[in-house]
């Protein structure tokens, strides 16, 4: 935001201040400076008043006159011009050999098409006072010739680019900086005295209804009637200001709401009475596909979500955002009314992002306005029009609704101050601090006869409700800069971590240890790679309504297309990034309802090197007992979950990929191969393997078996392969659960069974038709000494023995 220093003096006397006394200031009560510029004449050498005595066209160029200049040395000057806008006798600003005008642009004496210039005649533009270039400028007032051209304009104005923190709209005008200026500095504010008092306005309506039909988006509105204006140009000091903090003049009433605005923070609107039809201004939601254009001579098609201000037939604002050109005060106004109002900022905003329409109200109403400072705003704009434009105040006004009440009283303990703070601070300093900020601050004793502050928190500040608030003011006009160097005194409260943070650190170390890399992404991601993912269009629930991208318009399902993205990325740069992980929300549909789950997902690449546990190839195995690992984090036992091959669905391969759980359930998990032909739509040739464990953040919470530490043992297994023919369409994970039923029944005193790993799987030359084998390794080990091949042996041709018994396979030998 640009706050003009000479329209900071109205309010706040900041004379004695140097511009980087007052910069500091600012970036001490918390409002970063980014910049210090000038607006206005810069300090100009050899740049005086001239008159033109006489002009004819130039010899050698159509579009250039040679002007003879008295510029006061007693001598005429020759000048080359290109402007059309002049006539003799009138007097302009030369620029004189040797002058540099802003931009660095060196005057010197030249030769233009054959004529010797001695100067050039300067536009508003080229002196920096404004942006007319259309001729050079005319001086109406006819100031003496030879008069320096900085002695017709005021001093330079400092102009301070101030960056304003969200929770801050109090401070987005130049009273807010100038109060907080004046708490500083320890100095008066002194607030624009209202001239006109609506209760002694001539009886008589131009708009005679007023009607609200959504108090909810619209608690209160206010609007004024006032005949008989003469709308025209601003005066200088006006145009002035406004220009220096970046506006654009444009006519005395709209100058006079915009001037208001930037002073007040309170945004306000003119109407043109003639063009307001059927005399009545409703506040009321959009109609679908209703349509208006905007100021900026933009269509703009509004939803029902949309607040408007209309009149009997049509939209005539997009409230809170911008008006019509259907309403608009130009040239042929004559009669006003004027608007203030109190929209409520989520509406505002959401209708400033549907439409990508950002202007100075929206963005004070989308942080807050002061809720009562709508009544002091308008007052204070039918002043300035009336000064500026003439016109009669006609009442009543008309109102609709009231603020919202936001006043409240915080309750703050000197001492609690002190405590928090770590170092002394006294009692009136405290209350000094908060008083110089407009706080109404009160002493009462509690039960304890100790001093308790009541501190009354006026409609503007927003950002104040809780003590702790109240100290960070405290500290503000207190200045860090003053705080003492000590120990640092803070009170540590120790209580347990949120369950999910708590899994997504276990998931994270069981992952990197077992040689993954962490990737973090954006939670929104494309439509169209969400379709091909999940084989379907994503539900309208989880797309946004106003995207910032085209490519993260949807809240993500899965975490793997991202981590499919990363392979692409990391293959196209030869970079070696085969196991990759990411834990994050995800957002899945159940039964019509959209749920934010945790998620942990990870993807590896076959062309990628083993870990030094797995030995072999990473396969479907691989991403099984990851899987496995990452319930077994969440205390979900492998043995308390059944395994089901996944069919049909676009992202997985059919007959290499599996899931378990459900989201009704409160987990799920989906493993295995991903779809080759999806894979190669991210040029990655490579087959993938993938998981990921999906958990409702509830369920988390909920209390689980946790792991017991086991004492590992000091003597070396015994491991034997076994390898079982089965029918086609026996699942790899019935096969390990018969034969860990069936081993444990034959261990012998002493001897267990470590783990059932499944290793391959083979179909075809040599096994029965629509059989097909798998090999598992079966790991013995005893706790307390080394196992002997013999007792070994045995225990396993009985396993062997058993299976032979069995109708559903056998034993392949």
């Amino acid at each position: 935001m640009k706050v003009s220093l000479e329209w900071l003096n109205e309010y706040v006397d900041l004379s004695g201040l140097s511009v980087e006394e007052i910069s500091h200031a600012l970036t001490m009560v918390g409002f970063e400076v980014e910049g210090i510029s000038q607006a206005g004449l810069a300090q100009l050498e050899h740049v005086v008043v001239g008159e033109i005595t006489s002009f004819d066209k130039h010899p050698n160029a159509d579009r250039l006159s040679v002007c003879e200049v008295d510029v006061g040395t007693g001598e005429l000057q020759t000048i080359v011009c290109g402007a059309k806008n002049f006539r003799a006798k009138d007097r302009v600003i030369a620029a004189l050999p040797g002058s540099v005008l802003p931009g660095n642009f060196k005057i010197k004496k030249s030769k233009l098409r054959g004529v010797v210039s001695n100067g050039m005649l300067c536009s508003e533009r080229e002196l920096g006072i404004g942006d007319d270039h259309a001729g050079i400028a005319i001086l109406e007032a006819r100031p003496a010739i030879g008069t320096p051209v900085n002695e017709l304009y005021p001093e330079p104005d400092s102009v301070f680019d101030i960056e304003i923190t969200p929770n801050r709209p109090d401070a987005l005008s130049h009273i807010g900086i100038a109060r907080e200026l004046a708490a500083w500095f320890k100095r008066d504010l002194r607030y624009p005295e209202l001239q006109v008092n609506p209760s002694e306005a001539k009886e008589g309506k131009l708009v005679e209804t007023l009607e609200s039909v959504e108090p909810e988006l619209c608690p209160h509105y206010r609007g004024y009637n006032l005949r008989g204006v003469a709308v025209g140009d601003s005066p200088e000091w006006l145009k002035r200001r406004l220009t220096a903090i970046g506006l654009r003049p444009i006519n005395n009433v709209v100058d006079a709401t915009n001037y208001i605005l930037h002073e007040t923070g309170q945004p306000l609107h003119a109407f043109d009475v003639s063009k307001i039809r059927g005399s009545k201004i409703i506040v009321r939601s959009a109609n679908a596909g209703e349509k208006l254009v905007t100021l900026d001579d933009k269509e703009r098609v509004l939803k029902p979500e949309n607040l408007v201000i209309a009149d009997a037939d049509r939209a005539l604002v997009v409230a809170g955002v911008m008006g019509s050109v259907d309403a608009e005060v130009d040239d042929n106004t004559q009669d006003i009314f004027l608007e203030a109002a109190w929209f409520n900022p989520v509406s505002v905003r959401r209708t400033s992002k549907q439409l990508g329409l950002s202007t100075d109200s929206s963005y004070r109403f989308e942080r807050g306005v002061d809720p009562k400072g709508a009544e002091y705003a308008a007052l204070r704009c039918l002043d300035l029009i009336i000064k500026l434009a003439g016109g009669e105040l006609l009442g009543p006004e008309l109102v609709a609704g009231e603020p919202p009440l936001t006043e409240r009283e915080v309750e703050l303990s000197p001492d609690w101050v002190r405590e928090q703070l770590g170092f002394e601070i006294s009692d009136d300093e405290m209350e000094a601090s908060l008083s110089r900020l407009e706080l109404d601050v009160s002493k009462s004793e509690d039960d304890d006869d100790k001093v308790v502050f009541r501190v009354g928190i006026p409609s503007y500040r927003l950002d104040l409700y809780r003590p702790i608030d109240l100290v960070e003011e405290v500290v503000r006009m207190f200045g860090s800069d003053r705080i003492p160097e000590g120990t640092v005194k803070a009170t540590v409260t120790l209580r347990e971590d949120d369950a999910v943070p708590v899994y997504q650190r276990r998931a994270t170390s069981l992952l990197t240890g077992k040689g993954f890399q962490e990737t973090v992404h954006y939670s929104l991601r494309d439509e169209k790679e969400m379709t091909r993912w999940n084989g379907e269009a994503p539900s309208d629930d989880l797309s946004l309504a106003n995207p910032l991208a085209s490519d993260a318009s949807h809240l993500r399902t899965s975490i793997i297309p991202a981590l499919l993205d990363c392979l692409k990325l990391n293959a196209a740069r030869h970079n070696e990034a085969c196991r990759l992980f990411e834990c994050g929300r995800v957002f899945r549909e159940f039964e019509g309802t959209v749920y934010e789950v945790f998620s942990v997902g990870f993807v590896i690449t076959q062309e990628g090197k083993a870990s030094w546990k797995e030995g072999n190839k990473p396969d479907y195995y691989t991403s099984t007992r990851i899987v496995t690992d990452l319930l077994e984090e969440a205390g979900i036992l492998v043995n308390s979950w059944q395994i089901e091959p996944v069919e049909g669905e676009a992202a997985w391969q059919s007959g290499h990929a599996a899931k378990t759980g459900a989201l009704e359930s409160g987990y799920g998990a989906r493993f295995g191969l991903l779809d080759i032909g999806m894979t190669r739509e991210w040029d990655i040739e490579s087959p993938v393997l993938a998981g990921e464990v999906v958990f409702l953040p509830e369920y988390l919470q909920k209390p689980r078996n946790r792991a017991n530490y086991k004492p590992f043992s000091l003597f070396p297994p015994a491991i034997r392969d076994l390898a079982l023919v089965v029918p086609e369409s026996t699942p790899a994970g019935k096969v390990e659960e018969v034969l860990r039923s069936v081993t444990v029944k034959q261990l012998t005193e002493g001897l267990i069974l470590e783990s059932v790993e499944v290793f391959d799987i083979y179909a075809g030359k040599g096994l029965p038709e629509g059989h097909k084998s798998i090999a598992c390794k079966l790991i013995f080990r005893n706790l307390e000494r080394t196992l002997t091949d013999k007792e070994v042996n045995m225990v396993f041709q009985s396993i062997q023995s058993d299976l032979d018994d069995r109708e559903d396979m056998s034993v392949r030998r």
